[in-house]
């Protein structure tokens, strides 16, 4: 199963809580790019884990602009997936989705849980730092819950190539 890994878009500094701090203009535009981007890969996601955050769900409607998606996508909120998440049990979750047949995974969430994650799925990888907006791919083994780190791209990478 690949599992594509986006941490969430730029977001404003100032708001009432951290949850609930919005996307910026840029973060917008950044989450757009990217979306445009992996859906010129040809990447067909079928599932889709989102942050409860006002920003990771903020970043999934401007994905959504631009990845096909299916019009029933099954989209699942969870509270692991929050800044100080457990990367094991979002690692178990996705697991489990492969081995139900789920065939491409998004998980829009957040530092520092988006590295961990990767190193989580790919024991031997450093968590990598994730740029707003970033993503990388794991090919995640269901039987054996081990993935391999495929690609990692953030904006500016992209944006250059444009």
């Amino acid at each position: 199963m690949q599992v594509v890994i986006m941490r969430h878009g730029d977001a404003v500094l100032e708001a009432a809580s951290d949850s609930v701090r919005p996307l910026s203009e840029c973060g917008c535009d950044e989450s757009v790019h990217m979306a445009a981007w992996l859906n010129g890969r040809g990447v067909k996601i079928d599932r889709v884990l989102v942050s409860p955050y006002l920003r990771a769900q903020q970043t999934l409607e401007k994905v959504r602009q631009c990845l096909s998606l299916p019009e029933n996508v099954e989209i699942d909120i969870l509270k692991e997936l929050t800044p100080g998440g457990d990367p094991a049990l979002v690692a178990s979750e996705l697991q489990h989705l492969a081995l139900t047949g789920v065939s491409a995974v998004l998980v829009v969430s957040h530092l520092p849980l988006v590295g961990y994650l990767v190193a989580e799925l790919c024991p031997g990888v450093c968590p990598p730092m994730f740029a707003t907006s970033a993503m990388a791919s794991v090919e995640l083994n269901g039987e054996t819950g081990q993935g391999t780190f495929d690609w990692q791209f953030s904006p500016c990478q992209v944006m250059a190539k444009v």
